[in-house]
């Protein structure tokens, strides 16, 4: 690599969370080692996150509680972008284009914020498989796919990422065909994000939420958008999977939430 040998890495920590019941503050901070309840202790995730990510310059994406973000994780000195509209992942990549111009890195790491056990090997893999592909999807094969949006693999290649409420509706035997689950973390060449990022703009979706009981209909984006975008502009995505599916487990509710705390001890 070069220093462009320096990797940019972006976290999503905007969301609140509404899956996960009697916690209103941002899930980047619930600790990876509880204290007297399962909301409060030490090692929030994000500090996990920080320091697993390759060197490099970090941006954050707040929005929900981003004071206490801030604060918990100015130590880092990271940048902070604000998506000022919760619109999506899509939505938050957008927010961090001002940090993707101003970085001298040819690299970048985007992550959830809610996945906190990932090694920095798996980190660092994705980044060198770079080398081959202008984007690097992180997959794993679990037991179940539940929900989880799924690759749709032509080769090597990721053609499609099929989000569940459209997979769902296959054929069974398309779904067999479909075995590699999304982790919702990407490397991705720098200058390629950029050039595309005005396709992404193009392609919102129109997304319905119950508002005080009232229906209304939003632009969203997905950033999953972007390997059917890639692929469609002759850009090459492939695809790296992770070996134990619990280091990418994303923490929606209180049972994940024990698991990862468990499993964090384990490993400790």
């Amino acid at each position: 690599m070069t220093n462009n040998s320096q990797v940019a890495s972006i976290i999503m920590a905007a969301g609140r969370g509404s899956r996960m019941k009697n916690y209103h503050g941002n899930k980047t901070l619930l600790p990876l080692i509880p204290g007297h309840n399962p909301f409060e202790g030490r090692r929030p995730f994000i500090h996990n996150i920080l320091e697993n990510l390759p060197n490099g310059p970090k941006c954050i994406v707040v929005h929900h509680a981003k004071e206490e973000v801030i604060q918990a994780t100015k130590k880092y000195k990271p940048h902070y972008c604000d998506q000022k509209t919760l619109n999506g992942t899509g939505g938050a990549l957008l927010a961090c284009k001002p940090f993707l111009e101003k970085v001298n890195c040819s690299r970048i790491i985007v992550t959830m914020g809610d996945v906190p056990l990932v090694q920095s090997s798996t980190f660092m893999d994705l980044i060198d498989k770079l080398d081959s592909y202008d984007m690097v999807v992180l997959g794993f094969v679990p037991e179940s796919k539940r929900q989880y949006g799924l690759l749709q693999l032509e080769g090597a290649l990721v053609k499609k990422i099929i989000e569940w409420k459209y997979w769902r509706n296959l054929p069974q035997a398309s779904q067999a065909n479909l075995t590699v689950c999304n982790s919702g973390i990407y490397a991705i060449r720098r200058e390629d994000l950029l050039v595309h990022f005005a396709d992404l703009v193009s392609s919102p979706h129109v997304v319905q939420k119950q508002i005080n009981g009232i229906a209304q209909q939003f632009h969203e984006y997905f950033l999953t958008d972007l390997v059917e975008i890639f692929s469609a502009n002759g850009k090459k995505v492939g695809y790296q999977i992770v070996k134990d599916p619990d280091e990418v487990m994303g923490v929606d509710d209180m049972d994940a939430l024990s698991k990862v705390q468990k499993l964090y001890k384990a490993k400790k």
